[in-house]
């Protein structure tokens, strides 16, 4: 495994290499989901490559920037153990340089939900996602479903911009509870831990309503907020039944649905989806 830190290194070793190349990209922390996509990517490409960039530009002015993990000697020590072939860590100032003034700015699926309790975070994630695939140039792209808005969000720009991007949705990797692998659940306390199935269990109450016959989907919505307003220490930011395409909030259930959750555990935010048929 070969690690690199400018894009003009990347992309020296990028030339040549068997095609396709599947990318994953990360902010690093890996667990088993991110390790997950590697596989995939692994089944499917002769050639792996990961980023591992923590990206200021999607992180608000109150959010956890300075705290987020960077355990990068573990980090590169499992995706080497993981099969990869090709790293790209670059600093923040390799991919936004002074005078740095373009940002992607997504419009549908970005809008609701996380668009709108965290303003700038797509256009964040857009962005840096467009310029490692301009970097990159992979033929394939992995991402966990756990972060299913931001799959929506890439590949509604992938589609609008004519990218020549394979973008493949993984499956969620969750812990023997049902908790989503995140790199934020190592800041829950002890304490706290136990309660974070909340949202694992509020979706499950989703899947269960509907599977009964209820197709009203402000009666499964309230159904999934009263689980989470049930358990200790957990507050709401919210919970939706939405169409898993436009992720626009369903009030009638006649075909697909997907239910999103994000909510507050003491200091953590956690968010989680699943579909509900």
């Amino acid at each position: 495994m070969k690690v690199f830190h400018t894009i003009a290194d990347f992309r020296a070793a990028r030339a040549g290499v068997p095609e396709p190349l599947g990318l994953v990209p990360t902010m690093g922390a890996l667990h088993a989901g991110h390790l997950s996509l590697v596989q995939r990517a692994r089944d499917e490409c002769p050639t792996v490559a990961m980023s591992i960039f923590v990206n200021p530009t999607q992180f608000g002015p109150h959010e956890d920037l300075s705290r987020y993990p960077r355990p990068l000697e573990r980090d590169l020590q499992l995706a080497q153990d993981g099969g990869v072939d090709l790293v790209f860590n670059p600093s923040a100032d390799e991919m936004y340089p002074s005078r740095f003034s373009t940002h992607v700015e997504v419009g549908g699926p970005a809008l609701r939900w996380e668009g709108e309790r965290r303003p700038g975070h797509f256009s964040g994630v857009a962005t840096v996602v467009a310029k490692l695939f301009t970097i990159v140039s992979p033929q394939r792209a992995y991402f966990g479903q756990k972060d299913f808005q931001q799959l929506a969000v890439v590949r509604r720009m992938v589609a609008d911009l004519n990218l020549p991007v394979d973008v493949i949705g993984c499956p969620t990797i969750r812990e023997a509870d049902g908790l989503a692998l995140s790199s934020r659940n190592v800041y829950l306390s002890e304490d706290d831990r136990p309660f974070a199935t909340a949202l694992h269990n509020a979706l499950a109450e989703g899947r269960r309503r509907l599977a009964s016959g209820e197709r009203d989907g402000e009666a499964i919505r309230d159904a999934m907020e009263r689980v989470l307003l049930d358990t200790p220490g957990v507050s709401v930011d919210y919970a939706a039944v939405v169409d898993p395409h436009t992720l626009e909030p369903l009030t009638r259930i006649e075909g697909p649905a997907h239910g999103l959750i994000a909510a507050r555990l003491g200091p953590v935010r956690l968010i989680d989806n699943q579909p509900l048929h």
